[in-house]
C-alpha cells in the first residue's frame, strides 16, 4: 500500500511541475496570451495603414486633385501664377501671449 501512495505521490508532483514550471506551463501560457494581444493590436493599426494607402492608391488613379495635393504638400510645387508667402515665426517666442 506504501508503494502505491509514493507512487501516487511521485506522479502528482509531476504533473504540478509540469503545470508550474515545464512546458505549457500557466505562465508560458500567460506569455503567448499577452504576445497574442500585443500581435492582434498590431494588426489592427496595420490593417488601417493599408486600408489608407489603399484609399491613397485609389485616389491617385482617379484623378489630378490627388496629385495636386500630394505635388503641393510634399514637393511644396506652386500652380503657375499663384505667390508662395512663408510665415516664418521667430524662434525663441512663445505663441501663446496672456
Amino acid at each position: 500500500m506504501r508503494i502505491i501512495i509514493a507512487i501516487l505521490v511521485a506522479l502528482l508532483l509531476f504533473l504540478q511541475y509540469r503545470l508550474w514550471v515545464g512546458e505549457g506551463s500557466l505562465a508560458e501560457v500567460n506569455n503567448l496570451k499577452d504576445e497574442i494581444g500585443a500581435l492582434q493590436q498590431e494588426l489592427i493599426g496595420l490593417r488601417k495603414r493599408n486600408h489608407a494607402l489603399q484609399a491613397e492608391v485609389e485616389d491617385l488613379r482617379s484623378g489630378q486633385a490627388a496629385i495636386e495635393e500630394r505635388a503641393r504638400s510634399e514637393l511644396g510645387m506652386i500652380k503657375e501664377g499663384e505667390t508662395f508667402y512663408q510665415v516664418i515665426t521667430p524662434s525663441g517666442t512663445e505663441t501663446n501671449e496672456r
